[in-house]
């Protein structure tokens, strides 16, 4: 497993950003597909995005898509997710997660290593 850290979550009102970092560690970071998941309260975690080990290929849920962009620099171990555009449905803790195989895999289940998650609140 690869060891996770997000950081760059806050508080925001409605319409504006954030871009969150997460910060790899312990295994080879380029032989791991990185994800973004969210869980709200009351909630199941539920999938954001991903990138794939090259980061030529990127997923989406439907609901993100054209506001969030994910990415990764393989040289400095970190995925970012930049987050435009945000509404008080986005508010979660986000949670950043791996997992060494391709494809797009949207199950929490597919993810064997976690970040400790970071808060995201959005103000209406």
């Amino acid at each position: 497993q690869v060891q996770l850290v997000e950081s760059g979550g806050g508080l925001v009102q409605a319409g504006g950003s954030l871009r969150l970092s997460c910060a790899a560690s312990g295994r080879t970071f380029s032989d791991y597909t990185m994800g973004w998941f969210r869980q709200a309260p009351g909630n199941e975690r539920e999938f954001v995005s991903a990138i794939i080990m090259s980061g030529r290929i990127a997923y989406y849920t439907d609901s993100v898509k054209g506001r969030f962009t994910i990415s990764r620099d393989n040289a400095k171990n970190t995925v970012y997710l930049k987050m435009n555009g945000l509404q008080p449905e986005d508010t979660a803790v986000y949670y950043c997660a791996g997992r060494r195989s391709f494809g797009d895999r949207r199950s929490p289940d597919d993810y064997d290593s976690w970040g400790q998650g970071t808060q995201v609140t959005v103000s209406s």
